[in-house]
């Protein structure tokens, strides 16, 4: 059939190319084009702060004031321990950037430590998500001596 022939309607493919245009008409077509997946900020945060964690020589994620704040939090009934401490992300439509504030163990290369939590974070991150990571900022805060106490911030003042 021709245009002329039946108005506006264009004229009918043959042979193979014809299934996959109908096919992509009729809803067979690839599913990425039909709708929009958004990642919130939270869930990047999320992902990246467990693969960090995940990572020997991490002591813990963030400055000496968020782990203070995030200790008192963690002990008001229902709280949980926060895993997006420490972490910033700013995600796009098909990238995501991150920052992540660590504190390391001592004795531990920060630079080898460093490169292994951007790979691993890297990894994580595009796996779960399909995003492409486009950078890994990491500040290093402090460093847990092998004598502080474990739970600073448990400590009770003592009088003198």
């Amino acid at each position: 059939m021709t245009e002329s022939a039946q108005g506006n309607r264009p004229e009918p493919r043959t042979g193979e190319s014809q299934g996959k245009t109908l096919g992509a008409k009729r809803g067979g077509g690839d599913p990425a084009t039909r709708g929009r997946t958004t990642i919130a900020d939270g869930v990047v945060e999320k992902i990246a702060g467990m693969a960090a964690r995940d990572v020997v020589g991490v002591h813990a994620m963030g400055s000496g004031f968020a782990r203070t704040l995030g200790a008192v939090r963690d002990r008001v009934p229902g709280g949980s321990k926060s895993v997006t401490r420490g972490v910033k992300a700013e995600v796009g439509e098909v990238q995501t950037a991150l920052d992540l504030e660590i504190v390391v163990e001592y004795g531990v290369s920060i630079a080898d430590l460093a490169r292994a939590v951007r790979e691993n974070v890297i990894s994580a991150v595009e796996r779960m998500t399909g995003l492409e990571v486009v950078e890994v900022n990491i500040a290093v805060s402090d460093v847990k001596l092998p004598d502080d106490e474990e739970d600073e911030d448990d400590e009770e003042p003592r009088l003198q």
